[in-house]
């Protein structure tokens, strides 16, 4: 899933510029140092009610005092991040967040397990599956490696070749890794680029597919469902092919907000659409279901977490919905009378569920009820950073990313 340059605060890549554009931001507030106010036209509508808030303590639901808990640790890290999920996670009992040099932290403690000097390429994405690391080679030289999450141990390198630049993973499966790479011109220069498989084992070439003239390198976001690898990009593309021969299988145009992150659950992918939430079959691209948000507000990027789908709007309407279906589990308008960003990606832990937003100030890390969308508390390192916020759980922590300041808050 690549993405553009790296983000600081006060100023923002052109993939970032186009995220919050899609996420309801007005050119006005984008011109004005992205401050992140969001749309407030949007009122409750049927079956939206606010849950109430609640003040245990007990089981992620904060402080003594009802507020936020105060984190077990927290770290300084090198981070270069865009707002992308995959830009945090957390495996075989560590925690690394994307950066120079790549450092994989311990969960329980936060002291470093291992560092890795080049890190993760900006804008490349930490790739997991079939318990390794893929990366982006930070020596740019045309390699994919494969690490063991644990220890920073390399076990698997893969070349494309050499009339290709830049190669970045963007999706895995159990006999696979998927690429995206620029292919090189005579002097040097690239006008087209090129999706690829490599064999997760030996790493050679399965198969390797140009894309068309116009379309961009970054911007990626990609899954893997079956014989089908899905993808989107900045062109406004969604674009479904054939795992076994790379062969397209079907692709279409979609609107301004697709650019992040999309949902793939069984024979569905699902993206967000401005005011709409619509399912297609990954077969044929056929609509199986929409979901429609109130009048002048947006979806946000989706999250599926143990089969439900979390999604927020630019009204600050938090929904639940099965995947199947689109049939809603519930609905919160929790947020309506909060001066608070609005989520963007969610994890559950121990019946919470976590919810990051983008920018800051006045964004965090909400906790809600994850059975009925009622908000618990609102964790915030007031350090006034704009970089949006990141979370990833292990199950036993809960770790929020700011900026360059990684929390591991108690669940």
């Amino acid at each position: 899933m690549s993405k553009g340059l790296g983000t600081t605060v006060g100023r923002t890549s052109r993939r970032r510029m186009l995220r919050l554009a899609g996420g309801g931001l007005t050119m006005a507030v984008l011109g004005a140092g992205l401050t992140g106010c969001e749309d407030e036209l949007a009122t409750g509508g049927e079956g939206s009610t606010p849950p109430p808030r609640s003040d245990s303590p007990e089981n992620g639901k904060g402080g003594k005092d009802g507020g936020a808990p105060a984190p077990l640790w927290t770290k300084s890290v090198p981070a270069q991040t865009y707002g992308d999920n995959d830009e945090l996670v957390t495996v075989d009992g560590v925690v690394i967040a994307s950066g120079d040099p790549l450092a994989a932290l311990d969960g329980a403690s936060g002291k470093e397990r291992w560092s890795l000097p080049g890190g993760a390429v900006p804008g490349a994405p930490l790739l997991l599956g079939n318990g390794t690391l893929y990366l982006a080679s930070g020596q740019y030289d045309g390699n994919v490696i494969g690490y063991v999450p644990g220890s920073g141990k390399e076990t698997w390198r893969s070349h494309l070749g050499k009339e290709y630049r830049q190669p970045r993973p963007i999706a895995v499966d159990r006999e696979q890794v998927y690429v995206i790479a620029e292919i090189l011109e005579a002097d040097g220069s690239s006008r087209t680029n090129v999706i690829a498989a490599l064999n997760s084992t030996t790493g050679k070439v399965a198969w390797k597919e140009q894309r068309d003239l116009g379309t961009q390198q970054n911007g990626i976001h990609a899954a893997v469902q079956g014989r089908h690898l899905v993808y989107t990009d900045f062109k406004n593309n969604l674009t479904v092919r054939d795992t076994a021969t790379g062969r397209q299988v079907w692709t279409q145009k979609t609107t301004k907000t697709s650019y992040g992150p999309f949902v793939v659950h069984q024979d569905l992918v699902i993206v967000p659409q401005g005011q709409r939430l619509q399912a297609f079959a990954l077969s044929d691209g056929a609509e199986k279901w929409s979901v429609e948000a109130e009048e002048f507000a947006l979806f946000r990027e989706p999250s599926l977490v143990e089969d439900v789908l979390y999604i927020a709007d630019s009204g600050r309407t938090l929904w639940a919905l099965q995947p199947g279906t689109g049939k809603k589990v519930w609905q919160s308008t929790a947020l309506k009378d909060a001066s608070a960003q609005v989520p963007r990606q969610f994890v559950t832990a121990s019946g919470t569920l976590y919810a990051a937003t983008d920018l800051d100030p006045q964004g965090g890390v909400h906790a809600f009820d994850a059975k009925t969308g009622g908000l618990r508390w609102t964790f915030n390192d007031k350090s006034g950073d704009h970089h949006a916020w990141l979370v990833a759980t292990d199950g036993k922590r809960v770790y929020a990313l700011h900026g360059k300041k990684l929390h591991a808050l108690p669940v």
